[in-house]
């Protein structure tokens, strides 16, 4: 029983999901099963089988079941990821790789499921991306559900407090299963002691538009149910038993944020022009075909970027050309997008399960990893590209390279496309014959010879994540050099300049699709620039509108001109707010002087 009560204290954690929710605590506890090993005789192997096939089953039937309990059809349409999760139950290589260790080591189902997830979670969390080792997530609730199904009969549904008002949930982790079974009218946000902005779990909470928070320690430890908490989901906190002052002050900030809200969907249907006419494009940076409804809601012009990793990830055997197929037809025949810009593999073969055997390497970042892996992978390279081609016939779709360092490459993607055109016509199949191929910008190679580059692609989009820091050859996760992550950096600065100049001169557009460009502190540097694009998450359309809206170009090419003048990125960043509060006093804090 926890005796502490607070008041006011503050919890920080990640925001992943827009907006405030106040309330009391519904805690939602589930203990650890304890997982035993069990040595069984060989009459017993058939009947531990037969268990765990039976609990898989059982996990199937129950996500299913799921899926048909949902009453809003609004909420129904983002059950995919329950359905990514059947399907991972249904692969045969998950299943297989259980039999064969309850089989070969003669022990119970519960040990040999946590023997095989285990190897797989280990896998998953060697790997430094955190995008990617938040995908590990998706099999960790299977192994959850299945466990519990094992050593219980069945795996917990997610009750709601039967009262009046609306009461946030406070869990040590919540699936993606559980978060879309929230009866939204009577929960009004969550909170989560593990997570990351890229978990399904959070993706779906910004699908619904819940209120969340992750990452918040040991929030499930410190509260107790009917405590009252506010949480916010745009500065990442929870404050646990508020004063009145700080409830009411919640309250008139909750007001605000749903009148902003309002407004930005009013402007999401609005060009992205300045006052002075000069157009930028505003896309949307999304993983999953679900996200596409949100792209369209907040009013995107088309894909920017169209990550396939996912795709690739927790499976045995590589996607075939018809599976990638069918996942991209479903983006090009979207009326509401201009454009649909796919990028094709992104990550290195230590970062998926599949027949591919790779060396281990002491630097992935910088190995053998996207286009490097599809150029000696070939046949990999070629099924994703094909399957790209026959659905370009449906829509306009772009293919946009990854990791580019030098003009081999390119030439050498464009061998392999040839030969996947040339065996698609052989076999009569359709497909756009002029679809256009660009590359990222991301290594500063590329960003030296872009004039040379530009010559032999179609579009360039700069991938600010990683070009700045190979740049400033930092490690923007490490948190003792985090601080030198400096998009304003002067070198930063010149060599997105130096890029647009050599795709404009050579009749190219260029995008940005890295984080950089849904900052809305850094648009009217972008607009002075002169991008062709911004791509960013979907969420951050309208207000990158708003911002595009209030400027003049002839304003942003001065201030850019001011900003080259300074000789650091803190003079240029202080130069910057003042500017942008000045402009936007209801979107910015005005830097003070020190």
């Amino acid at each position: 029983m926890k005796e502490e009560t607070f008041t006011n204290k503050i919890i920080k954690g990640i925001g992943v999901s827009s907006g405030i929710a106040t309330g009391s605590v519904y805690l939602l506890e589930r203990g650890k099963i304890p997982v035993i090993k069990r040595n069984i005789k060989a009459e017993q192997i058939e009947k531990e089988v037969n268990r765990f096939r039976n609990a898989v089953r059982d996990a199937i039937g129950e996500l299913n079941a799921i899926k048909q309990s949902i009453p809003d059809d609004e909420v129904r349409r983002h059950s995919f990821i329950i359905d990514a999760h059947i399907l991972m139950l249904q692969d045969d290589f998950f299943s297989r790789d259980v039999v064969n260790v309850i089989r070969k080591d003669n022990v119970n189902a519960e040990w040999a499921l946590d023997m095989v997830v285990s190897k797989f979670m280990s896998s998953f969390e060697a790997i430094e991306d955190l995008y990617f080792r938040e995908r590990a997530q998706d099999l960790k609730y299977i192994y959850d559900r299945l466990m519990r199904i094992l050593v219980k009969g069945k795996s917990p549904t997610v009750e709601t407090k039967k009262k009046a008002e609306r009461g946030i949930i406070v869990a040590h982790d919540l699936s993606p299963a559980d978060t879309i079974q929230l009866n939204l009218n009577k929960i009004s946000g969550f909170v989560t002691d593990v997570g990351g902005r890229t978990s399904h779990t959070s993706i779906v909470a910004r699908a619904l538009e819940i209120p969340a928070v992750v990452g918040a320690g040991n929030i499930s430890s410190l509260v107790k149910n009917n405590d009252r908490i506010i949480v916010d989901g745009d500065e990442g906190i929870v404050i646990i038993n508020p004063t009145p002052e700080v409830h009411k002050e919640y309250i008139s900030k909750q007001l605000r944020l749903k009148n902003i809200k309002k407004e930005f969907l009013r402007i999401a249907k609005l060009k992205s022009e300045t006052k002075d006419g000069f157009m930028v494009k505003v896309g949307a940076n999304i993983e999953l075909i679900a996200e596409m409804d949100i792209v369209k809601k907040y009013g995107a012009q088309g894909i920017g970027l169209y990550r396939t990793e996912y795709i690739y990830l927790s499976r045995k055997t590589l996607p075939t050309e018809i599976e990638h197929f069918h996942i991209y037809k479903k983006l090009a025949e979207n009326k509401n997008l201009d454009y649909v810009t796919i990028r094709t593999l992104d990550i290195g073969g230590d970062k998926f399960v599949s027949h591919i055997e790779m060396a281990k390497e002491i630097n992935p970042a910088m190995g053998l990893r996207a286009i490097r892996l599809c150029i000696k992978e070939t046949d990999l390279f070629k099924s994703q590209l094909k399957g790209i081609l026959r659905a370009s016939a449906y829509g306009p779709l772009k293919i946009l390279i990854p990791m580019v360092s030098g003009i081999e490459e390119i030439k050498k993607t464009k061998e392999i496309l040839k030969e996947c055109m040339e065996e698609l016509e052989h076999k009569k199949i359709d497909f756009n014959k002029n679809i256009e191929l660009g590359i990222m910008i991301e290594v500063p190679s590329t960003c030296m010879i872009s004039d040379i580059l530009a010559k032999e692609v179609d579009f360039f989009s700069i991938g600010t994540n990683d070009l700045i820091q190979y740049t400033l050859a930092i490690d923007r996760i490490n948190e003792y050099v985090s601080y030198l992550y400096e998009p304003l950096h002067p070198a930063v600065l010149r060599m997105i300049k130096h890029v647009v100049e050599a795709a404009h001169a050579n009749g190219i557009e260029v995008a940005m699709c890295g984080e950089m460009a849904g900052e809305a502190l850094y648009i009217p540097v972008l607009i002075g620039l002169r991008l062709d694009e911004l791509s960013m998450n979907p969420y951050s359309v309208p207000k990158a509108k708003k911002i595009v809206r209030g400027l003049e170009h002839a304003y942003c090419k001065d201030l850019l001109y001011e900003l080259f003048r300074q000789d650091s990125h803190k003079k240029s960043e202080t130069l910057l707010r003042k500017e942008m509060a000045r402009l936007f006093p209801d979107d910015f804090i005005k830097c003070i002087e020190e």
